[in-house]
């Protein structure tokens, strides 16, 4: 699966099917209500344009005949011939004029006057009132919208222009001359009694009534019926899909917002993780750039992250991590080995190292991954356990042995002496006893500190001045310093408590220390003491510094062994046994030399939780 497909299935996994369908089901019924609302105003709109269309050709109809019979002396005839050709105006499929009986006096097909028009008789004309319509189907089976209203060529109550008064009328021109003879005798008279619409019906007679009917073709108002229903259903479909894409924006927003704050949340996670890793992590992209550098990488390697990431990772990682990543591209497997980097150059650690390779699940290249930790704390762990295991075991042998030489020492001086006595008046005899008595204390001084350090350290704890204990040690050796020539400088901190500690072992790994320090300064120097106090850590430190010729790295590793010195005339079990003392307090012994600069030796004392109250010796 690609990351593309991935991240559309993160933002449609927030669509659930009810989602939608829940969408539909809202917006449904709103579509259904504007199309519906939408069509009945379309075709509302569409009947009364129709009806205003058919009620001017009333109103322009009954103008025109009203004209033509009392300003031009119309007849019959040319009234019947105006209705005709009003009748050939598109969209107009006939004009009736009828009486309240439905019988036809004009039509615009003159072979169907006096004839009954079928649709006036539906109608009911007697309460008519007002310009009317109603869909019909002509005698040929057409469809057609028929406007319909009384017909009143002449304004104002029928027969107010009688024919038989023509005094002021005629004058004012209302009627022409004639009068009746003109328009009820004239041509056409025979076939329409037009004279009805303009005399006074006789004493006791109502004036007759009559009607227009106008029928309009519906093709036009089909086709735009039609249009305006396309249009509706576009238009309504548009917002039912507008909508839909709102609700699903909506949706897909607060997917995807959810999402986001899932991603930040995960990044976040993700990125605690990785900083705070105890082992160092680096991470490259598919571009080959430093994507990810820890805290614990920066550590390991002395190099800042904000000088790496983004980089090119061939230049700035060691050359030794980075060519992992040939053996990675042609195996694709964890690599997971002890490496020798070199970080700088005068400084190789040891690196445990698990390198992979990135890929998607289609096998797209992503990059590389380092994880790895530095060994050199486990090495030195290693090394000490393995020096402890050897002191161990020669711990029991040198006890078994001194036991079993110092019987044999202590006859031997016991001779020796007798001979010194026995040759008191000859020199070289006394004086041959007398070397005999030396080399014995000698031997038995050597074994002394090999039980020392054979043995259970035993310690006496109790609350010591630290400042009056290194004090007095360096008097002790202020003899010494002054024949050779050195220097002696003590800088103590001036809020020490008092320290729980064994004072005369502590004293005793003092010494050693000092002595140490003068032998290797034999054209004199300067020893310094410096006592300083954490109490975040709850600890204190005692660092000695010579400014003697130093010790190679390989020194170094060796200078507690029991049995290694350096000095011709040294046992090598001084800085043995000040190893051991350091160990039974629960301290550490850290030594730092460079060649011809010197050594510093720091003795870290850990606090006792609690003084023994029972008087014995232990930790």
């Amino acid at each position: 699966m690609t990351r593309k497909r991935r991240r559309g299935a993160t933002v449609w996994l927030y669509l659930s099917p009810w989602a939608i369908l829940g969408s539909l089901a809202i917006l449904a019924p709103i579509a259904f209500v504007l199309v519906s609302t939408s069509i009945a105003r379309d075709r509302e709109n569409m009947t009364r344009l129709m009806v205003e269309k058919g009620a001017a050709l009333i109103r322009s109809f009954e103008a025109g005949a009203r004209t033509g019979m009392i300003g031009m002396g119309w007849g019959g005839n040319q009234v019947e011939r105006l209705l005709v050709e009003t009748a050939k105006q598109p969209d107009i499929l006939y004009l009736v004029i009828t009486d309240e009986g439905g019988t036809a006096l004009a039509h615009s097909s003159p072979d169907r006057i006096k004839a009954t028009h079928r649709t006036a008789v539906a109608a009911g004309l007697q309460e008519l009132r007002e310009v009317k319509w109603h869909y019909v189907e002509t005698d040929d089976g057409l469809p057609a919208f028929e406007v319909y209203s009384r017909f009143r060529p002449i304004p104002g109550p029928p027969g107010h222009v009688p024919g038989r008064r023509r005094g002021t009328e005629m004058a004012q021109g209302r009627i022409p001359p004639g009068g009746r003879d003109e328009i009820c005798d004239g041509p056409g008279a025979e076939d329409m009694d037009w004279c009805r619409l303009f005399l006074e019906p006789p004493p006791g007679a109502t004036h007759p009534s009559y009607y227009i009917f106008v029928g309009l073709d519906t093709a036009p108002l089909e086709t735009a019926r039609k249009e305006a229903k396309r249009s509706s259903l576009i238009m309504t479909a548009g917002v039912l899909l507008i909508g839909f894409a709102g609700m699903v924006s909506l949706f897909m927003a607060q997917g995807y917002k959810l999402a986001r704050r899932s991603l930040a949340k995960v990044s976040a996670f993700s990125e605690q993780v990785v900083e705070n890793l105890p082992v160092g992590l680096i991470a490259s992209d598919e571009n080959g750039l430093v994507a990810a550098y820890n805290e614990a990488a920066e550590t390991i390697l002395g190099e800042k992250a904000y000088k790496t990431l983004y980089e090119r990772a061939e230049s700035v990682l060691p050359s030794q991590l980075w060519g992992l990543t040939e053996r990675l591209r042609n195996r694709k497997m964890i690599i997971e080995e002890d490496i020798e980097c070199k970080v700088n150059q005068n400084t190789s650690l040891p690196l445990q190292v698990s390198a992979a390779l990135l890929e998607e699940d289609n096998g797209s290249f992503l990059g590389y991954v380092f994880m790895f930790r530095d060994l050199t704390e486990v090495r030195k762990l290693k090394q000490e356990l393995e020096r402890s295991r050897r002191l161990a075991s020669l711990g029991d042998l040198a006890a078994g042995v001194a036991h079993e030489i110092r019987n044999p020492l202590s006859s031997i001086k016991g001779f020796a002496t007798y001979f010194k006595e026995r040759f008191n008046d000859r020199p070289a005899e006394r004086e041959t006893a007398t070397t005999m008595i030396q080399e014995v204390e000698r031997l038995d001084r050597v074994i002394g500190q090999l039980l020392e350090f054979a043995r259970p350290s035993s310690l006496k704890i109790s609350p010591v001045d630290l400042r009056e204990l290194v004090n007095h040690s360096l008097r002790l050796i202020e003899t010494d310093a002054n024949i050779k020539g050195i220097r002696v400088q003590s800088h103590i901190a001036a809020d020490l408590p008092p320290i729980l500690m064994d004072g005369d072992r502590i004293s005793q790994v003092l010494l050693n220390l000092y002595l140490n320090a003068i032998q290797a300064m034999k054209k004199g120097g300067v020893l310094e003491i410096d006592v300083t106090r954490n109490e975040d850590a709850r600890e204190t430190s005692i660092a000695v510094s010579d400014t003697g010729p130093g010790m190679t790295a390989d020194e170094q590793e060796r200078i507690f062994d029991p049995y290694f010195t350096t000095k011709s005339n040294g046992t090598g079990l001084g800085l043995a046994i000040v190893h051991k003392i350091m160990e039974a307090h629960g301290g550490d012994v850290v030594v730092k030399s460079v060649p011809g600069q010197g050594t510093t030796v720091v003795l870290v004392l850990p606090d006792y939780k609690e003084l023994p109250g029972d008087g014995r010796d232990g930790h």
